[in-house]
């Protein structure tokens, strides 16, 4: 079994503040809808629908652990890149005639 890593408390701490938000939004829009005002009908629906969003992207940083996804192919497995990597290798590597010149400048 993985450990998850801890996350920071500013996770925690920014999905209550959105949620506070949402809900007392909600209710204003509520109470201002129910006194007549049709436009806040619609906020009446949007406030409860950023919260579930917000509930969302609280659990998918809950759940990312930062590592690569499972599916990744290894570097080591990939023939044709340990070969370039071996060719840039060969090109980046000083010669002598370029250790005994001083440096441009």
């Amino acid at each position: 079994m993985q450990r998850q890593p801890k996350k920071p408390l500013s996770v925690h701490l920014g999905l209550a503040i959105a949620e506070i938000i949402c809900v007392s939004a909600f209710t204003i829009e509520l109470s201002r809808a129910l006194s007549g005002n049709t436009l806040s009908w619609a906020y009446v629906f949007e406030w409860p629908i950023l919260g579930v969003y917000g509930i969302y992207m609280w659990r998918k940083l809950e759940v990312d652990d930062g590592s690569p996804p499972r599916s990744t192919p290894s570097d080591v497995d990939d023939e044709a890149l340990l070969a370039y990597n071996e060719f840039l290798a060969q090109v980046h590597e000083p010669t002598s005639e370029q250790s005994n010149e001083p440096p441009a400048g």
